[in-house]
């Protein structure tokens, strides 16, 4: 039994450990936002979008809703730190960017947060994971990390 307990401590430790290591983050509550008033000035989510806070730094602010993510499109330059901001403006939501550590719920009332980086140039897609009606199928969006010295950062 003492084995047991013993072999059931390392592996907790050992997955504990790597998960550090590669820069697993739990999401969480970040904030709570009332989903009635994202449209107010002032709102990070009135105008969602793409927000430089330094060379290589950004925040990125997505609102889900039935069947689309705005923005549905951002341009970054290849070695940017993005941190996402997620809302759901009317039912849960999910969105997982391919090919990096961005899963997370988008619920109403709740703002998610987590961070990633975007070192290889190429385009991720990411979709809605949660089915949210009908049309679950065509809510997505994507990434398109460009080349450093390409067009500037932008969201359409």
């Amino acid at each position: 039994m003492r084995v047991i307990a013993v072999m059931l401590a390392i592996f907790l430790i050992t997955v504990t450990i790597s998960g550090f290591a590669v820069g697993f983050q739990v999401p969480g509550v970040y904030q709570r936002i009332d989903p009635t008033k994202l449209y107010e000035a002032g709102s990070p989510f009135a105008e969602p979008g793409l927000r430089e806070l330094a060379p290589g730094k950004y925040e990125a602010y997505i609102r889900a809703q039935i069947w689309q993510f705005t923005p549905n499109e951002i341009r970054i330059p290849a070695g940017s730190t993005v941190t996402f901001y997620v809302t759901s403006q009317d039912v849960q939501h999910g969105i997982k960017i391919a090919e990096t550590n961005i899963n997370m719920m988008a619920l109403p009332g709740q703002i998610s947060r987590l961070t990633t980086r975007f070192d290889k140039p190429g385009t991720y897609n990411f979709v809605c994971h949660e089915y949210c009606g009908q049309l679950h199928h065509t809510m997505y969006g994507r990434i398109i990390v460009e080349e450093p010295g390409a067009e500037q950062a932008q969201v359409q």
